[in-house]
C-alpha cells in the first residue's frame, strides 16, 4: 500500500476492520482541516487590522478572537503533525518474502500427504 493514491487507501480501508490505515487516514483528514482553518483565520485576522480599517472596542474583540482561534488552529496542527510523524516513523516498509524453494516457480509442488489406507483387518 505504499505510495498508493488516497482514493485506493480509503477503498482498502472502507473493506477492513478499523485499524492503523483508518486512524491514518483520519489523522490525515484532522490535519488538512487545521491547515484550512489557519488559512482562514490567518487571512480573516490579516481583514481585521488592515491598515485603512480603523479599530473600536468592538473590532479588538474580534481580532483577540481570531488571533486566539489561530493559534488554537496552529496547536491543533502541530501535535497532528507531531503525531502522524511518530507513527509513521515507527513503521517499516514490508519486504516480501524470499520464496522458500518448494514454492519457487517452476518448482514441483510439495504434495500433499496421502491418507493412509484403510486397513483389510477388520475392526474389533
Amino acid at each position: 500500500m505504499y505510495g498508493a493514491e488516497r482514493t485506493a487507501l480509503e477503498l482498502h480501508a472502507q473493506d477492513q476492520p478499523p485499524g492503523m490505515l483508518s486512524a491514518l487516514l483520519a489523522m490525515h483528514d484532522n490535519l488538512a482541516f487545521a491547515e484550512r482553518s489557519i488559512a482562514f483565520h490567518r487571512e480573516r485576522l490579516a481583514q481585521l487590522v488592515h491598515p485603512e480599517r480603523l479599530l473600536g472596542t468592538h473590532e479588538v474583540t474580534h481580532v483577540l478572537d481570531c488571533a486566539r482561534r489561530l493559534a488554537e488552529s496552529v496547536t491543533i496542527r502541530d501535535t497532528q503533525a507531531k503525531t502522524v510523524t511518530a507513527v509513521l516513523q515507527s513503521l517499516g516498509r514490508v519486504t516480501a518474502p524470499e520464496p522458500s524453494p518448494e514454492t519457487a516457480p517452476g518448482a514441483p509442488a510439495a504434495l500433499a500427504p496421502v491418507p493412509p489406507a484403510p486397513s483389510p483387518a477388520r475392526s474389533r
